[in-house]
């Protein structure tokens, strides 16, 4: 079925919790219908059901695709753009109304959660940038070489753990700092430190590692410098420090200094090769991965999705 050029196709990813996903819900699609918008919504019910319903919307037409969601969801999107041809890619521009557990990529943008008229009026404008990715490149435990982008940032190590367990603390408490607290309580019983081996251009980490952050965006306040449209990649590589700085470094992670503390160790560069990280997790946008096996490459690839931005 051919839709119209200029209808929306909307995607509505509710939050788990506490909160109303009908409620929600019905306040998005006012504010839509206020602005004239025309657009067809689907809801997904899983994780794995939004890139069946991306799909469906580009073999469908539609040239504007609005992910209600956060960091996840955007993820899942984006992969599956990707496995179009470029010529059908490029016509098509994907927005964000930030409804996540975590939205940090939509927040580099301005786009706030709780400012929803402000981010519609934004995206009626259809003002689109091309916008990097980051990829990682891995073999799987069936020995499948497989690859996954990434908008915000790959995580390796303590962090990686720390996301996955504030996704599922929010989604228990459905509060940011509830969450963010208790995660934190619970990350002193887990790892700290992993052994590591790291090429980043000339340089050759050989030793433990308390987290890798490579960001392609903000990187949850690990690579706060990092943008997604310079064909560059923001590496955060964390020495373990000991307790009393480990409290330094999380202040300043908090109010986004992250880069200045003692045993934060800082790169740009445009691949980062991983020849061994034993034990650790990997999350991708905030969502835990299948931890690769073996060596595994992350790169940029530079200016490769429309993405709508504030005007």
């Amino acid at each position: 079925m051919a839709v119209m050029t200029t209808r929306w196709g909307v995607l509505y990813c509710p939050k788990t919790g506490f909160t109303s996903k009908q409620k929600r819900w019905e306040k998005i699609d006012a504010v839509l219908k206020q602005h004239g918008i025309c657009f067809d919504m689907v809801q997904s019910e899983t994780a794995d059901s939004v890139e069946r319903l991306m799909t469906m919307f580009i073999n469908n037409g539609y040239k504007t695709i609005i992910v209600v969601g956060g960091d996840s969801a955007l993820n899942d999107a984006v992969n599956c753009l990707m496995r179009v041809e470029k010529s059908l890619r490029d016509e098509i521009a994907l927005g964000v109304i930030p409804n996540g557990v975590m939205n940090d990529f939509a927040r580099f943008w301005q786009f706030d959660e709780d400012k929803l008229e402000q981010t519609v009026d934004w995206l009626a404008k259809r003002r689109v940038r091309r916008v990097d990715l980051g990829c990682i490149r891995y073999t799987n435990q069936k020995n499948e070489k497989c690859h996954r982008y990434f908008l915000n940032c790959l995580n390796i190590g303590m962090t990686a753990d720390i996301m996955n367990l504030r996704r599922q603390t929010r989604r228990l408490f459905g509060s940011r700092t509830l969450s963010f607290i208790s995660s934190l309580f619970v990350m002193f019983f887990h790892r700290m430190e992993y052994k590591m081996k790291l090429r980043i251009n000339s340089d050759t980490i050989d030793r433990k590692v308390m987290t890798v952050c490579i960001g392609s965006g903000p990187g949850y306040g690990q690579t706060p410098n990092a943008v997604p449209y310079n064909g560059m990649l923001d590496v955060s590589v964390v020495y373990h420090p000991e307790m009393v700085q480990l409290i330094e470094g999380l202040w300043l992670l908090i109010t986004g200094r992250f880069l200045n503390h003692r045993n934060v160790h800082p790169f740009r560069t445009r691949e980062v090769f991983v020849d061994e990280a034993k034990h650790a997790l990997v999350g991708i946008d905030g969502r835990l991965m299948k931890t690769p096996v073996g060596v595994f490459r992350v790169n940029v690839e530079q200016e490769v999705v429309n993405f709508m931005i504030p005007d």
